[in-house]
């Protein structure tokens, strides 16, 4: 398979922004640490950061002939960005919903995703984990 991982704004700060809550591993920490899982040894994997919206949502647009399957954090975009979930919707690459913290506990305007009905599936609260289950759930999902 071919996996699209994006993340969103202010998680090229990983490891230095609020630690206690995101963690203390930078974002290329997470991708190094993913690629040496048994599970993503056989597929390409690409990873895409941005702090801009529209660059994510031409990436999205840019890969819909090329990506089996697609992971995003969306960052604060989660909440209130229905160009991505527009986006998301509109190229039919299943899609997997993470977020590092849990956002359900969390400050109020962070409980609610727009992304979430687009995606098979959400993962929130798990850490670097959560990059490795979406995967695993995209794996399974090409397997049906």
């Amino acid at each position: 398979m071919k996996i699209l991982i994006i993340n969103g704004p202010n998680l090229n700060l990983l490891g230095e922004r609020e630690p206690d809550i995101y963690g203390h591993e930078s974002l290329a920490d997470m991708e190094l640490w993913l690629s040496n899982q048994p599970e993503a040894t056989t597929h390409e994997i690409e990873w895409f950061q941005s702090n801009h919206e529209g660059k994510i949502i031409d990436k999205i647009h840019d890969e819909m002939k090329t990506k089996d399957g697609l992971i995003i954090n969306p960052g604060a975009f989660t909440h209130y960005s229905y160009a991505i979930r527009d986006a998301i919707s509109s190229v039919n690459i299943p899609t997997v919903e993470v977020h590092l913290s849990d956002i359900e506990n969390r400050e109020d305007f962070r409980r609610f995703s727009v992304i979430q009905d687009v995606c098979i599936e959400q993962i929130k609260g798990m850490g670097k984990t959560g990059y490795l289950n979406a995967l695993k759930i995209l794996l399974i999902n090409d397997d049906k």
